[in-house]
């Protein structure tokens, strides 16, 4: 095997949770990727796939990055306790960016939790909530798109 199929075998990525209604509901801004501090019976249970982001966020508190309500379930082979299936975990970065983040930071939400060579890491987003209008004109965009790509695909066909 080459070095180069190696490495990316190595760098692909294992999807383990999505925010389907991120986009939704939030305009992105930017995206971000930071590493997530698990305890060992937490690993486990995420890898097997069964972790939610629904109502999860992230949060700047004491010069750190949190993030809240990430329900991972309880692993059931652990032998000690577990802990909180719901509790605070803490987000890993370079305090530059860091820094930079927490100097505009307005609504850290998740987009999906991955593991890439091995390490959980979770996709974040600096967002913008959308309102009731807004999301109707995103809709409306959409349909004139989808409505135009008919048009032209019809209009071409012999």
């Amino acid at each position: 095997m080459s070095q180069a199929m190696k490495k990316e075998e190595a760098s692909a990525r294992q999807v383990v949770a999505t925010h389907r209604k991120a986009r939704q509901f939030y305009e992105i801004l930017e995206t971000y990727e930071a590493g997530l501090s698990l305890r060992g019976c937490e690993v486990k249970s995420l890898r097997s796939g069964k972790a939610s982001l629904d109502g999860c966020f992230g949060r700047e508190e004491k010069g750190e990055l949190l993030l809240f309500n990430f329900h991972i379930p309880p692993y059931q082979y652990a032998t000690g306790e577990s802990p909180d299936p719901r509790r605070s975990r803490k987000l890993l970065m370079h305090k530059a960016e860091l820094r930079r983040i927490a100097a505009r930071i307005q609504t850290m939400v998740p987009l999906e939790v991955y593991f890439r060579r091995g390490w959980a890491k979770v996709s974040l987003a600096l967002a913008k909530g959308k309102r009731g209008p807004d999301r109707r004109e995103e809709l409306k965009k959409k349909d004139a798109a989808r409505e135009g790509r008919r048009s032209f695909k019809d209009s071409y066909r012999g």
